[in-house]
């Protein structure tokens, strides 16, 4: 072997770059491409003060549901239980009906979310991808129902149901969806509307001309282009049907003599308006201590979290598709 080889070979020393004052700048403050450090700690600060204020609320009201009477008279007790007392829950569910009451509001939750999801894809389509006569006036409509107040309407269509004899039904909530007409639908035909509209008229020519009818262009490139479109519909409406207490008292409450032997349906929300008495009640039937009934506010908050663990279950589940979607939607808020 020649020398050359035999003699080891030098370590490549690698120039380190000083840390200027440009530099640590650039990391405060950062560039085009990079917010910096400061723009970050001031982004997340405020967002955390901001989550704070929404959860917050949910915060005490879960720890205030694992208190005990002692806690919650006890002054020194705020945010946590000195034990947790999962009895509020047990009283709470036993109060409610709450296997019933959790039925029935998913009943009236789906049911009518899911219609309402089919019918307004549909007519946000046909806004979206036709141009017939009288267009400009049917939009117009869907306009109006979007700024006229539900409660213009609610005693006429109430003394409808009735003399049909379809309050104490879930008719009264199924009916309105089949024509376009659900709770808030006007807003999720501008949301179908908006969605349709951003699909490319050369992708559906292309799709015409390889001989996709109407409804194979519906099914098999409309719909799967605007699936954000129906997870924001879906979860809106799930929500406000589940939250909707005025319309299930009014429907499910004061039917009519004629549909008296009808399903009696007992919804989570209205259960929990009805909460104290329902409690008295059941306390009283089981033997129960009555002086835990009526002053425990713990109990009064577990059955709140009872009544919108669904929704927070529905809510994680399907998290990055609502986000996504909203995000497409161009929603700043309701």
């Amino acid at each position: 072997m020649s020398k050359k080889e035999k003699q080891p070979k030098e370590k490549v020393k690698k120039q380190k770059t000083p840390f200027t004052k440009e530099k640590f700048k650039k990391i405060l403050m950062g560039t085009k491409d990079d917010m910096g450090l400061l723009k970050k700690i001031a982004v997340y600060a405020i967002l955390i003060c901001v989550g704070f204020m929404f959860l917050s609320p949910v915060i005490k009201v879960f720890a205030t549901s694992l208190m005990s009477l002692a806690d919650l008279l006890d002054s020194a007790v705020n945010w946590l239980p000195s034990t947790a007392n999962w009895d509020n829950y047990k009283n709470a569910m036993n109060s409610m009906n709450y296997a019933k009451a959790i039925k029935d509001s998913f009943i009236i939750a789906l049911v009518p979310t899911v219609i309402n999801v089919v019918m307004c894809s549909v007519i946000g389509y046909g806004l979206a991808r036709y141009s017939f006569k009288l267009k400009g006036i049917l939009f117009m409509f869907v306009i109006l129902a979007f700024v006229l107040p539900q409660q213009l309407t609610l005693t006429p269509t109430y003394e409808l149901y009735s003399q049909l004899q379809l309050t104490g039904s879930i008719l009264p909530f199924i009916i309105p969806n089949v024509f376009g007409q659900g709770l808030n639908a006007s807003i999720f035909i501008l949301i179908s509307w908006s969605f349709f509209k951003q699909i490319p008229n050369a992708l559906m020519e292309a799709a015409q001309i390889d001989g996709a009818g109407h409804a194979k262009q519906f099914f098999k490139i409309a719909i799967p282009s605007s699936i954000g479109a129906m997870v924001v519909i879906f979860l809106f409406s799930f929500v406000w049907y589940w939250n909707e207490d005025y319309l299930t008292n009014l429907y499910f409450y004061n039917f009519t003599a004629g549909s008296a032997n009808r399903y009696q349906f007992q919804p989570v929300i209205n259960q929990l308006a009805k909460f104290d008495s329902n409690f008295n009640s059941a306390a009283n039937s089981s033997q129960a201590e009555v002086t835990t009934s009526y002053a425990n506010t713990g109990m009064r908050m577990a059955a709140t979290m009872l009544a919108i663990a669904p929704l927070l279950i529905v809510y994680f589940i399907m998290q990055k598709q609502f986000v996504e979607s909203v995000d497409r939607a161009g929603i700043t808020g309701e």
